[in-house]
């Protein structure tokens, strides 16, 4: 059976960043802060259903949940989302690992027993990522790129895997729209990397707009 040390030694060709000039960079951190900064204010009164919604259901966890992730290059930050699930999930996970139902270095489980009545509908409509506007107004994620994946994650990440932390991480991308959870983890990283090498500002808003479509209509969300 191939390991991951295995599959580290393959060769494999490395990504051209080319397409991430300096103008496409202060272009897109630009749209980040605006439109981060305006959803913040504008979706406030939403902030507000959903933590009562997240209180009432289940009332002994905390209405926001924050999780160590990778950004560029590997860099620790704390990304935040609205708590989806029980208290402590956490440290449920080890007891769950073996009802993945992801191939690869990624974790996720269909029918997840930790996640809340609430947080199913959340989590549905990508309700629960709402919080990460604050994360982009930091600069930890932009509104578009790969999603940051956890550290325990890039551990089994080959060298060809790393290659997603060579940019900021998004809220949404490429994978996202494209079918997100029903794909696999080799697929998930070919689109993040097609993503990364032709990265331009019509991309990322092509990548917007299919967003709200795949938030109307879900796919794959779980």
């Amino acid at each position: 059976m191939e390991t991951t040390s295995d599959r580290n030694q393959i060769q494999f060709e490395k990504v051209d960043l080319g397409s991430l000039t300096l103008t496409y960079l202060r272009e897109k951190r630009c749209f980040d802060v605006i439109v981060s900064s305006l959803s913040l204010v504008l979706l406030s009164g939403v902030f507000l259903v959903i933590a009562l919604l997240i209180k009432l259901d289940d009332p002994r966890g905390k209405v926001f949940y924050s999780q160590t992730r990778l950004g560029k290059d590997g860099r620790e930050f704390q990304m935040w989302k609205f708590r989806s699930m029980v208290a402590n999930a956490d440290k449920m996970v080890d007891k769950l690992l073996s009802k993945n139902d992801v191939d690869g270095a990624m974790f996720k489980i269909k029918s997840d027993p930790r996640i809340t009545r609430v947080g199913r509908v959340l989590r549905k409509y990508s309700l629960d990522e709402l919080p990460q506007f604050y994360n982009v107004l930091r600069g930890d994620m932009s509104l578009v790129g790969p999603r940051p994946p956890l550290p325990r994650e890039v551990a089994n990440y080959t060298s060809y895997d790393r290659q997603r932390l060579m940019v900021i991480p998004g809220i949404t991308g490429l994978w996202q729209v494209s079918g997100r959870s029903d794909l696999s983890f080799e697929e998930m990283v070919a689109l993040d990397l097609r993503y990364i090498e032709h990265a331009c500002f019509f991309q990322d808003i092509k990548i917007l707009f299919k967003t709200v479509s795949v938030v109307i209509h879900p796919n794959g969300a779980y």
